[in-house]
């Protein structure tokens, strides 16, 4: 297995993000920090890449930030704290990258989820979750605050009235609950988890690829900015689409299945 803090690879169109730090929980360090802001910055400009399938080595998928190499970092700082700020702006431009761009992306979430390792988990668009997974907040357990997007992207999931029973009490939701909470897409046996996540992620390549890339950008971006101009967006965007030779393909097929019998020349 590779060192690297996070395994990158791109095959058929689709690319392979794994964290791979199984010692360490996959807790992120200054140097998965850095190839995670590196590595969505390159998935999102990348034209061969139609999908990402986001996973993690080990037991645990994320258990956030690695407190003890945070620590190590700050000793002797005079101001510690600008050092975790910048650290933590470094993961926010990668979260941001990656939820603007036209690639789908489906997350394979095999263990527990804490802390920061839940804004990891959010940046995906479905989450398929193993049964044995279960999901906490554990900022209070340090005394800090929530980073990695979780103070938007977890109420933007399950809502402000569980989000804030998640980070402000010591719960642990299994995956059940946590399907029934609308934190994860999908729940299966563990053995079915890779399977199940690589054949959404092969639906989408192989599907109306650029138009789920369109689709997943629009419902994003949408939650950010005017309804106005959410409509111009969409306006703009299925108007490039129809003149893309995706579209006008499906379209030809689509007409051919449904045009009255007998027509034509």
């Amino acid at each position: 297995m590779s060192d690297d803090a996070i395994l990158f690879e791109v095959e058929g169109g689709l690319a392979r993000l794994t964290l791979n730090r199984p010692s360490r929980l996959n807790a992120v360090d200054p140097e998965a920090i850095g190839r995670w802001q590196a590595l969505a910055h390159e998935i999102a400009e990348r034209d061969d890449i139609g999908a990402v399938l986001f996973g993690a080595n080990g037991r645990a998928f994320c258990a956030g930030g690695d407190v003890r190499a945070m620590a190590e970092l700050a000793t002797g700082e005079p101001d510690a704290g600008s050092v975790i700020t910048a650290l933590a702006d470094r993961i926010h431009d990668g979260h941001r990258t990656l939820r603007e761009s036209s690639k789908p992306i489906v997350a394979a979430v095999q263990g527990p989820v804490a802390g920061g390792g839940l804004g990891f988990m959010l940046v995906a668009d479905l989450i398929v979750a193993s049964e044995h997974a279960t999901f906490a907040s554990r900022y209070s357990d340090v005394a800090l605050t929530p980073d990695c997007g979780v103070s938007t992207l977890l109420p933007e999931a399950i809502g402000t009235r569980r989000a804030l029973e998640l980070t402000l009490t010591s719960r642990t939701l299994t995956a059940a609950e946590a399907l029934d909470w609308g934190l994860v897409t999908e729940v299966v046996a563990p053995d079915e988890l890779e399977a199940r996540a690589r054949e959404i992620a092969r639906a989408w390549l192989d599907g109306a690829t650029a138009a789920f890339g369109q689709a997943k950008r629009l419902v994003r971006s949408g939650l950010t900015r005017s309804f106005q101009e959410a409509l111009d967006d969409e306006a703009r965007t299925i108007g490039a689409a129809f003149d893309g030779p995706e579209a006008q393909a499906h379209i030809a097929a689509f007409a051919a299945r449904t045009s009255p019998a007998g027509s034509g020349g």
